[in-house]
């Protein structure tokens, strides 16, 4: 993974960036408690350095297995708990698992199996673990599978993320950092997301709960100095990635002579992006401990549905059976991160470009899953099942 962090980390400053009673007036004034207007005069938060204990939610998961490796490598120890619930196949998430234990051992890796809403459990593991760094990844994902049941969404993702700042807050953690989702932009008519952005309007129970847990977030920050950083991740992809997103369906599917769903003309256009960016995003953030802050990662610029499709047939050496269908109602044309504010605070810049990303997915899927002759589910066909959709939802 490219370690591509400063150079020139420091300490912790004695700034207190923009966590002043104007600044918090400000922002609870404000009609979106996301952000203020003014972020570019934000005093920039010098990173800290030095040896961390990190408690990675999630952490059996695509992107948290993914920070977790980065941050082992760099000599943090980790923590993580995670339920390996059956939203996708639990084998992917136990390897993980084990490549984390194989290459770094055991006594670096802490692993807790359960729910993140058992406060017996995860009072337990603070009284253990006493990590100072939270790194919340953990949560259920999906947009139609949480229109279906938006009940495990609030137990999950609002209960979830409120308890683990409740004992955030109670034991002392310098910064807690956690995945929100682009899918706040759901509502939206712009073509380029901001933070700035009003995001009241949340299509699905999933988007609903990733807002209520930023909102929740502010407060924490409000009543308890809690420092917390929220993300917004835009269609993350890469090895490791979730079966159930676009680009592994897409190579997949490809790759076996399988048929794809294409919607429309193939000229709407989606911000991806690569896992090792995500990351290098995150680990930013845990390094920065803001007082309050929302933040889009993405790539930055968007790629079509029809130039998505050519690179994945380029680079799995297969010609796409397309099954080419209507536009979907209400599908936006085109949508992208504004990432300045990232860029600005954090000093975050993607790196690689959606076909190097592509090229390194299929490479990784055609060693694991064709080398190995790993079966995958078939795709479910069902008239709401649309790549345009399936693109737009965040890890």
């Amino acid at each position: 993974m490219n370690k591509s962090l400063d150079d020139s980390q420091h300490t912790f400053p004695t700034t207190t960036g923009e966590g002043s009673e104007s600044d918090a007036s400000s922002i609870s004034e404000s009609s979106s408690a996301s952000t203020t207007a003014s972020w570019s005069d934000t005093e920039l938060m010098e990173p800290h350095v030095g040896y961390k204990k990190v408690l990675v939610t999630g952490g059996a998961g695509f992107i948290g297995s993914h920070v977790a490796d980065y941050l082992l490598e760099r000599g943090d120890d980790v923590v993580i708990i995670d339920e390996l619930n059956e939203y996708y196949d639990v084998t992917i998430k136990e390897s993980n698992l084990r490549l984390l234990t194989e290459k770094y051992g055991e006594e670096r890796v802490a692993i807790y199996r359960g729910d993140i809403c058992d406060a017996t459990l995860m009072t337990e593991l603070f009284e253990k673990e006493r990590p100072q760094w939270v790194c919340h990844m953990a949560a259920r994902a999906g947009v139609r599978p949480s229109i279906e049941d938006p009940f495990v969404y609030i137990h999950s993702n609002i209960q979830g993320t409120t308890q683990l700042m409740e004992l955030a807050h109670r034991y002392g953690v310098q910064n807690f950092v956690f995945a929100s989702s682009s899918s706040v932009y759901g509502g939206s008519k712009s073509t380029f997301f901001s933070e700035d952005e009003v995001v009241d309007n949340p299509v699905s129970p999933y988007a609903a709960s990733k807002k209520t847990c930023e909102l929740l977030a502010y407060t924490y920050h409000h009543l308890y100095k809690l420092n917390v950083t929220g993300l917004r991740f835009f269609t993350v992809y890469g090895p490791r990635g979730r079966p159930d997103m676009a680009p592994f369906k897409f190579i997949d599917r490809v790759s076996r002579g399988a048929e794809i769903q294409q919607f429309g003309d193939g000229s709407s256009s989606r911000d991806y992006t690569y896992i090792s960016d995500i990351v290098d995003g995150v680990v930013r953030s845990i390094d920065r401990p803001y007082a309050y802050q929302i933040f889009n990662l993405g790539k930055g610029d968007g790629t079509s549905l029809r130039e998505f499709i050519s690179l994945v047939e380029k680079h799995t050496g297969k010609a796409a059976n397309r099954k080419i269908l209507p536009d979907q109602p209400g599908d936006v044309p085109y949508t992208c991160a504004d990432v300045r504010k990232a860029q600005h605070l954090l000093g975050y810049t993607s790196k690689v470009s959606f076909e190097d990303g592509i090229a390194k997915t299929a490479r990784w899927y055609r060693q694991t899953y064709m080398k190995n002759k790993v079966e995958v589910l078939p795709q479910v066909e069902a008239p709401t099942t649309t790549i345009q959709l399936e693109a737009t939802q965040a890890c």
